[in-house]
């Protein structure tokens, strides 16, 4: 079999078997307190579940790399491409569900930022002459926040990561808390740089108000998925506790802004320091180790 084929398959089967059980991890950031440290916390744990495939793909392709190509025949391919094809069908599911994200144009929402690499603040006319001057900048710092962040380049990837360990609900509700945190988070940014946690907090009402008075939002809501204001026509419970927490004192950073920048890349410089070391590892015992493990699927 081709080199390419054979690791296009292995990671597949492998990526998928180490990947369904980490679903079934029950890490739900569940939103305590909200602010930059929460969203952080949820971003990674909702991560957390996709490292072990990451970890087997670099492994096999360090296996790859010292491979003869084509590769010998460890075990029959139709047994192979078989035992793979339920984690095929997931990631196929994945892949069309992010390709038709791309292929939708912005829908039609009251404010939204929107865009994956030039992500820009859609503001409707109707929702700004509804509101007055500092509700409009406080909404406006608010999305503003959402750009700074690339947040709609992120929910995108979120969603992928989350439709790869489909079918499970705990992938899920960890995406829907990350979306409710990653909310707060914007609200504590725009409302350090000037905005008013009351005037935002109308500004979200009004959202809502016209939200559901518009009919064509509702059917792209329900359509589409979760959209980057997801939370201003959220669940009730959660906009309850958005709106409690803009209307209540603004909570002070736990860490000075210097050492929490700096904390910041530390979680992914560790992974990349593991995928190079999972990719050298399988540079060194790929060989040795594989073929064993491909004996147990014949």
């Amino acid at each position: 079999m081709e080199r390419e084929s054979l690791l296009t398959i292995l990671v597949v089967l492998l990526g998928g078997l180490a990947l369904q059980p980490a679903a079934l991890l029950s890490l739900r950031a569940l939103p305590a307190g909200g602010g930059r440290a929460a969203e952080r916390s949820a971003w990674l744990r909702l991560w957390l579940p996709v490292v072990p495939t990451l970890l087997v793909a670099a492994w096999l392709c360090g296996w790859a790399l010292q491979e003869p190509d084509p590769v010998h025949d460890y075990v029959d391919r139709w047994v192979l491409i078989g035992a793979c094809l339920p984690f095929a069908l997931v990631a196929v599911r994945a892949v069309l569900r992010a390709i038709w994200a791309l292929a939708q144009k912005p829908a039609e929402r009251d404010i939204c930022t929107a865009g994956l690499l030039r992500p820009r603040i859609l503001f409707s006319p109707f929702l700004a002459k509804a509101l007055d001057e500092g509700q409009v900048g406080a909404a406006w710092e608010h999305e503003r926040a959402h750009v700074r962040h690339c947040d709609p380049l992120r929910i995108w990837l979120a969603q992928i990561a989350t439709d790869m360990q489909w079918p499970w609900p705990w992938a899920r509700e960890r995406f829907n808390a990350w979306l409710e945190v990653l909310e707060c988070a914007r609200d504590d940014e725009a409302r350090r740089n000037g905005a008013s946690g009351v005037d935002l907090a109308a500004a979200v009402l009004a959202t809502v108000r016209q939200s559901v008075a518009t009919p064509s939002a509702r059917g792209t809501l329900w359509k589409f998925g979760v959209p980057t204001d997801a939370l201003l026509v959220g669940n009730l419970q959660a906009l309850q506790r958005r709106i409690a927490r803009l209307l209540s004192p603004l909570q002070e950073l736990e860490a000075s802004p210097g050492r929490l920048l700096a904390g910041l890349p530390s979680a992914e410089v560790s992974l990349i320091g593991a995928l190079l070391i999972a990719c050298a590892l399988g540079v060194h015992y790929g060989e040795h180790l594989l073929p064993p493990l491909l004996a147990w699927f014949s």
